[in-house]
């Protein structure tokens, strides 16, 4: 990812890759990958099209807290998603640089869910009286990549984690891992040739044995054909709850996203287009798939090279 480092937004923007990064072993391999076939010689060669964070629809957290940071740093915010099966509403962000990855921020509509999980989620959340991101100096890059690094509320149990689970996988991801960065994604059709359509980058993917999420299809595309987007299953840890117990849990994931040129674009050559040119904004029906990528029915399932 290209940042300026004089800027306290790319300080930002570096800093959670970097501890996403040390967490996500998918994104090294693809990285390295790509270096042993010559496409690029760094990872800041990669552009980042968006990154993601979930979160609880609670009066002091959601959206509103982790928008509050962005908007600071000159993101503008943009269209909004429901996900009615989900349970989830949804923004994305526009930066204030094209250098700059978009953002994505979900967040789970807790009164929707059974009494039984309202309650679990209540007894972690209760405490939160205030929203957390107003006590940090939003101007100081390094305060905020330690914000959100930070626990929010006490550890989960096992039994907790394992009853929202059953009913809402990603309250269970966001209960243990609070606001910690979901997914980066590779801009697929920034790579050079070969590698700058989707199909072909899968292929790749293929080729090294990353597992794929396959909800929906391994590429889930817009109605429009314009944007077309692929994600890694996520990752399992081994989690620590409270009471010292371990267990196998799903970690974050890599996503890849092919935006192509808008109609009235389809005459320029495709190394010459601008950011503007090509399919802006994000599609409902692709990321409900893409959320499935922390899912059981995709971490569990048997890798398909």
């Amino acid at each position: 990812m290209k940042f300026n480092k004089k800027n306290p937004l790319s300080d930002l923007l570096q800093g959670l890759f970097e501890t996403y990064e040390d967490q996500v072993p998918d994104v090294k391999k693809i990285t390295q990958a790509l270096i042993q076939k010559g496409v690029v010689s760094h990872q800041s060669e990669i552009v980042n099209d968006h990154i993601a964070f979930r979160t609880l629809g609670h009066p002091h957290l959601g959206i509103a807290s982790i928008e509050r940071i962005f908007l600071q740093y000159g993101y503008e915010k943009r269209d909004y998603y429901r996900f009615e099966e989900k349970k989830l509403n949804a923004y994305w962000y526009a930066p204030p640089e094209p250098q700059y990855p978009r953002i994505f921020v979900s967040e789970l509509c807790v009164n929707e869910l059974s009494q039984k999980a309202q309650e679990i989620l209540k007894r972690y959340t209760q405490k939160i009286s205030s929203d957390p991101s107003l006590s940090v100096d939003l101007n100081d890059a390094h305060a905020v990549i330690d914000f959100f690094q930070k626990p929010l509320w006490e550890l989960p149990s096992w039994e907790d984690y394992h009853a929202l689970l059953q009913e809402s996988e990603y309250a269970a991801w966001v209960i243990y891992n609070r606001y910690y960065l979901n997914h980066y994604t590779i801009s697929v059709h920034e790579m050079p040739d070969p590698l700058n359509t989707l199909e072909a980058f899968n292929s790749f993917l293929s080729n090294i044995h990353v597992k794929m999420n396959t909800a929906g299809g391994i590429i889930k595309k817009s109605p429009d054909g314009l944007l077309l987007q692929s994600s890694t299953v996520a990752q399992t840890v081994q989690a620590q709850f409270a009471g010292g117990d371990f267990h196998e849990i799903s970690g974050s994931y890599v996503e890849f996203a092919e935006r192509k040129s808008l109609p009235e674009y389809d005459n320029i050559n495709p190394k010459s287009l601008l950011r503007e040119q090509r399919r802006e904004g994000f599609e409902a029906g692709n990321a409900d798939k893409i959320f499935e990528s922390t899912f059981t029915s995709q971490t569990q399932k048997n890798p398909e090279f």
